[in-house]
């Protein structure tokens, strides 16, 4: 799948619309393979190196060695059906190389604009994280994957029984949530993303050696992600 990306607005006078559709139309085909169980792969350019990455922290969400060799830095947006397809991409990989230490991932927030419901989800998983650290925030974040359906679709009175089912208290949940208080850690992920050129998501950044070396542009396929993988760990 293509990452889903900011938009810039259509042409508004009638000479230019049907154009304007067809053109769009064209090129949705033309980004997407049709598999037999109707999902749609990308076939995005997995190869543009951003020129400004911000390092990997101590502050940042991380599955795996710290030190790993290869480190995936993904955007992502909650409310995003590409990036909740990537997901489970993303943990079949960190299955396969995490616990050898070889391959970490990295996960920061790139709540679209147009996804009105994702800032808040984000800011719900850092409450998540505040209330019991990087194991709770992937606990979370993985439970708000697998019942959305994206695109805004989220209930918000699920945030605090996904916060309940996975043993946090639900009252200091939120209260953090409604504080608002994890709005800075949320925008400053928002803010390295455009730093680093990240325009739509899902968007990883590879990592060798603490370097960037390469891009995985969308929801591409596992095997597209363990090519990339394999390459930067030679």
């Amino acid at each position: 799948m293509n990452p889903e990306q900011v938009q810039t607005p259509a042409p508004t006078t009638q000479t230019y619309a049907v154009p304007f559709a067809i053109v769009i139309a064209g090129l949705a085909i033309a980004g997407a393979i049709y598999f037999g169980d109707n999902k749609k792969v990308a076939t995005g350019d997995a190869g543009q190196i951003p020129a400004t990455v911000e390092p990997v922290a101590a502050t940042d969400h991380i599955i795996g060695n710290p030190n790993a060799k290869v480190i995936i830095v993904e955007y992502s947006d909650t409310e995003c059906p590409f990036c909740k397809s990537f997901h489970p991409t993303m943990q079949r990989i960190m299955n396969e190389y995490g616990e050898g230490g070889k391959v970490a991932w990295v996960y920061r927030h790139f709540p679209l604009p147009f996804h009105t419901k994702a800032p808040k989800e984000a800011e719900a998983t850092e409450c998540a994280n505040k209330l019991g650290g990087n194991t709770k925030f992937w606990e979370y974040l993985n439970n708000m994957f697998e019942i959305t359906t994206g695109n805004d679709q989220l209930d918000p009175a699920e945030l605090p029984k996904i916060a309940v089912k996975i043993g946090l208290d639900e009252t200091s949940f939120n209260t953090c949530l409604s504080s608002g208080e994890m709005k800075t850690k949320v925008d400053k992920d928002i803010a390295s993303g455009s730093k680093a050129g990240v325009s739509g998501t899902p968007f990883s950044i590879v990592l060798v050696n603490k370097k960037p070396v390469s891009s995985i542009n969308g929801a591409q396929p596992y095997e597209a992600v363990r090519a990339a993988v394999e390459e930067a760990l030679k």
